[in-house]
């Protein structure tokens, strides 16, 4: 197959990631591959490093000469080329990629959501995704209600694909584990917290900080320690540092910076924790510590409860509920055990196998309406 990949989002977050992923992923398993980006962002920048072919386009400017020439380029792109299927995984491309698939260009258009913004139920968005697109991918169940609930878009053109991960590459390693203990000043006595994640308000550091400090002064675990394995980006490292003094904790956490060997870092910890506010669409962070084979729990956030047991899970921004959730995992090698259990057949679907083999069957099924 011919499949342009449109991923017109800056930043390499868990969209970009996803829509990247699944490249990859299509590219090794023999299939023509483009992936379309705006020029000068990271997503550019994480494409070509992993070996993609891409090209950019200002897909997101609304300047006239900018936004013509960008129209001219995708249209050449496209005849040119002569994509079977295309792909957007941003709302302001799809809305010129739908004008192209109505115009008759012959390829097949997917509108991919891993957001965490409801689109709007209105009569134009409506149309776009029921009339427009030949089918639209959620990476949430939340998501998918929406969409059929609220938007009344047909159950068969309704794809939900949770995100995939390389479990080759994310896998415990007792060597990782030693090695990030030892570097770290984590003994075998100790009980490891871990959050990974990037420096953000959404992120929870805050709240686990200050459940980890409610566990430490009110219970019999003197040996817990909290791993923060992240950088700062939009929350600084001196915010951080703060909140770790005015709970009085600065003495059992570490924070990594940024991870040479996530697996190892991952390997190294106890017990995960996905303490997010909001968002979570994707949930790379998590998909990752369950492939590493360590327990997790979580806020109720975005795809979360997809992943999770409902015993795994509690309230966003409840930090007696997180504590007393962490107290019952470390405290209950039984519970630990079946959330590992749990963990293993959810990572049995949700390999990079798995992501490939679903969307190749979307693909093909829509490409097999023509035949």
């Amino acid at each position: 197959m011919r499949i342009f990949q449109v991923i017109n989002v800056r930043w390499f977050n868990a969209t970009s990631w996803y829509a990247l992923y699944l490249s990859k992923l299509l590219q090794d398993a023999g299939h023509d591959v483009l992936v379309i980006t705006v020029p000068d962002t990271e997503t550019e920048e994480k494409a070509r490093e992993m070996g993609l072919k891409v090209e950019t386009i200002e897909l997101n400017s609304t300047h006239p000469i900018k936004l013509v020439k960008a129209c001219a380029r995708v249209l050449s792109l496209v005849r040119s080329h002569k994509p079977d299927i295309v792909n957007c995984h941003r709302g302001e491309a799809f809305f010129w990629w739908g004008i192209l698939r109505k115009l008759g260009l012959g390829f097949k258009l997917v509108r991919t959501r891993g957001d965490q913004r409801l689109p709007r139920n209105d009569v134009i968005n409506r149309y776009l995704h029921s009339s427009v697109a030949d089918a639209v991918v959620v990476t949430n169940k939340r998501m998918a209600e929406h969409f059929l609930k609220k938007m009344q878009l047909v159950e068969k053109s309704l794809w939900l694909i949770h995100g995939g991960v390389d479990t080759a590459k994310f896998k415990f390693t007792k060597q990782g584990r030693y090695e990030v203990r030892k570097q770290f000043g984590f003994t075998d006595d100790h009980i490891v917290i871990g959050l990974l994640g990037r420096f953000d308000r959404v992120k929870g550091q805050r709240e686990l900080i200050e459940a980890i400090a409610k566990i430490r002064n009110n219970s019999k675990y003197e040996n817990i320690r909290l791993f923060l394995m992240g950088f700062p980006t939009a929350t600084s490292r001196h915010e951080v540092d703060s909140w770790l003094k005015k709970n009085k904790i600065e003495d059992i956490t570490k924070i990594s910076g940024k991870c040479e060997n996530i697996s190892a870092c991952i390997s190294a910890i106890d017990l995960g924790v996905i303490a997010s506010l909001w968002s979570e669409t994707i949930a790379r962070a998590a998909l990752e510590i369950m492939a590493c084979h360590r327990p997790l729990i979580s806020t109720t956030v975005g795809v979360m409860p997809d992943l999770l047991p409902e015993e795994a899970l509690v309230e966003p921004e409840n930090v007696s509920a997180l504590s007393l959730k962490i107290e019952e995992v470390i405290g209950n090698p039984k519970m630990e055990k079946n959330l590992l259990e749990l963990h293993a057949k959810t990572m049995s679907q949700l390999s990079g196998t798995g992501f490939l083999k679903r969307t190749l069957t979307l693909y093909q099924g829509l490409l097999n309406k023509n035949e």
